[in-house]
């Protein structure tokens, strides 16, 4: 039996549905299984249109979910062969398309997004970490939530290598002001000729989590090491007003086990430390720790000048300090010799 163009049309819809699409179409109509939709030619009055499917030609004798009414589509009890792009054509023009999609029944709340902002500034980054959906944009605020033709919608652009999506997005709350209202930021994905839309409320203050801080130098006192922490280039100023909290974990030398504290004070016996970071004023998130850094003590120097203070932070850089220190020996020698020289003369 010779199948129709029409019929044809909707057995490569179903075969070919599982690739999808990988971007968000200009126009599309989202419906429930089993629902009906109308789709609008948007034709001048008393033109006579033709409607196409996935670039053939449409024969609604034979399919029975499917009517023209007038210009108009209607296309009847909603399922996976009806999905895909819809067109209106008077000749050989393109009057309009619109994909007709599938709502997702999916019970995914976006576990797999997550959110993350380095600083009370006026950025924040978010990860999509499920690969199967081959589409997602993201928007913030009621607009967008609601679906409105007025959202901003922020897209990814390319799939990461983990098949996921990250983005950058912009807010307008001020980091002066006392947070009294919630982000609100909704998320569509496309999978197979289906799309997932779903809304996440959360304070900034929840996905504040700083970038590793820096330990810039660590200096041995009569009882203890004193180290000296400061916060990452990426963190709010002034640092006096958005203030971090430390914590240092560090290696006993004689058997290795960890420690930590959350002063600038460690014991003296340890060969290595490491340091992070976060807001001291709310729960947030600590920042990830900074590489290990060796400690070396017990009066070995580490370069030869005179009554500099002792620095037992090997990986931290301060030989410049050393090489001024011996500069000024030297000139001080240059000089000596200069005025003994003269005095033999003389």
């Amino acid at each position: 039996m010779t199948l129709s163009l029409w019929t044809f049309g909707l057995l490569l819809i179903s075969l070919n549905g599982a690739n999808g699409i990988n971007y968000f179409p200009e126009n599309f109509v989202v419906a429930k299984r089993g629902n009906s939709v109308k789709l609008i030619c948007g034709a001048t009055t008393g033109d006579n249109v033709t409607w196409m499917f996935n670039d053939e030609m449409k024969n609604e004798d034979d399919d029975e979910d499917i009517t023209q009414d007038g210009q108009d589509l209607m296309v009847l009890d909603i399922d996976k062969p009806l999905l895909g792009e819809y067109s209106c054509w008077k000749g050989g023009n393109k009057l309009s398309s619109t994909y007709l999609l599938l709502e997702a029944e999916e019970d995914d709340q976006l576990d797999f997004l997550t959110c993350r902002a380095k600083s009370y500034d006026c950025k924040f980054s978010c990860i999509w970490t499920q690969s199967r959906y081959t589409a997602v944009r993201l928007g913030l605020g009621n607009d967008c939530s609601e679906g409105k033709k007025s959202c901003h919608w922020v897209s990814s652009g390319e799939q990461l290598l983990d098949g996921g999506f990250q983005f950058e997005l912009s807010h307008s709350l001020s980091p002066y002001a006392e947070e009294d209202s919630m982000l609100e930021l909704t998320a569509e994905a496309i999978f197979d000729l289906s799309i997932l839309r779903r809304t996440k409320r959360f304070y900034l203050r929840d996905i504040i989590q700083p970038d590793s801080p820096q330990i810039v130098r660590c200096e041995e006192m009569e009882e203890a090491l004193k180290v000296t922490i400061v916060p990452p280039p990426t963190w709010s100023t002034p640092h006096s007003y958005f203030s971090l909290e430390h914590e240092i974990e560090f290696v006993y030398k004689d058997h290795g086990k960890t420690g930590n504290s959350s002063s600038c004070m460690v014991p003296k016996t340890i060969i290595k430390l490491r340091a992070r970071s976060r807001d001291s004023l709310v729960p947030s998130a600590w920042s990830q720790w900074t590489p290990w850094k060796n400690v070396r003590t017990a009066g070995k120097k580490l370069c030869k000048c005179k009554n500099v203070a002792k620095y037992c932070c090997p990986d931290v850089q301060y030989e410049d300090h050393c090489k001024d220190k011996k500069g000024k020996k030297k000139r001080r020698k240059s000089t000596n010799a200069t005025q003994t020289s003269t005095e033999v003369i003389q």
